[in-house]
């Protein structure tokens, strides 16, 4: 039996495109969602966003982003939205139809910075980071790894696993159905725009100011 499964990344506390990916999920019979970080972070609808993830019972894990967050109001009563948070695992694993997968926002096996990070800025695979990382998850004991943090979107084999970052709602306008246990993934583009395969930092000051936020990354 196949099993769909959504994955999300890098919502950056901007309901709409989350709320959309929801849609879109609900749409195709996804069995579950997964989150892979960063849910806080340069937008003002944390609150919107966390409760869009509760009510769909996503699974989500921390990214950097989140950590940050807990950091600058750590003197502070936790809101709804920092209760959400603090619970966040780093990783998440589960087996779906015979198939184990991996999520972690930057890379196995913990990482929250170090990210999978394997096009330029014109969206062409860097061949040095392909080959970096095939060497890397060569033994890597899961059929699936997914990914955050680079705002890149890709899905590729890696030694012996299939990585899949379906990149950020926001910035990429994506998101993605994983088919278990065929393996196939499917990017679907958000907000009407083209997905943006590898989001260009350089853009940040221009491209954002359509949806507010600070210029770092």
């Amino acid at each position: 039996m196949t099993v769909k499964i959504g994955l999300i990344s890098d919502i950056h506390a901007v309901s709409a495109p989350l709320q959309e990916a929801l849609a879109i999920f609900a749409r195709e019979g996804v069995e579950t969602i997964l989150c892979a970080g960063d849910v806080a972070g340069y937008g003002s609808e944390l609150e919107q966003a966390v409760a869009l993830l509760s009510d769909s019972q996503c699974q989500v894990i921390l990214g950097n982003h989140d950590l940050w967050r807990l950091e600058d109001c750590s003197d502070e009563p936790d809101g709804p939205a920092e209760k959400f948070l603090r619970c966040l695992p780093r990783v998440a694993e589960l087996c779906v139809e015979g198939k184990s997968l991996y999520m972690v926002h930057g890379s196995p096996p913990q990482s929250i910075m170090e990210g999978v990070r394997l096009l330029d800025e014109k969206a062409a695979l860097i061949s040095a980071q392909k080959e970096f990382w095939d060497d890397y998850l060569r033994s890597f004991p899961f059929d699936v790894l997914v990914v955050g943090h680079t705002h890149q979107v890709f899905v590729e084999r890696l030694g012996d696993v299939l990585v899949v970052n379906p990149g950020s709602t926001l910035f990429n306008h994506s998101c993605a159905i994983l088919s278990l246990p065929e393996m196939v993934v499917e990017i679907l583009p958000l907000g009407g725009k083209p997905t943006v395969l590898s989001w260009n930092w350089g853009l940040i000051g221009d491209a954002f100011k359509l949806d507010a936020g600070p210029e770092t990354s």
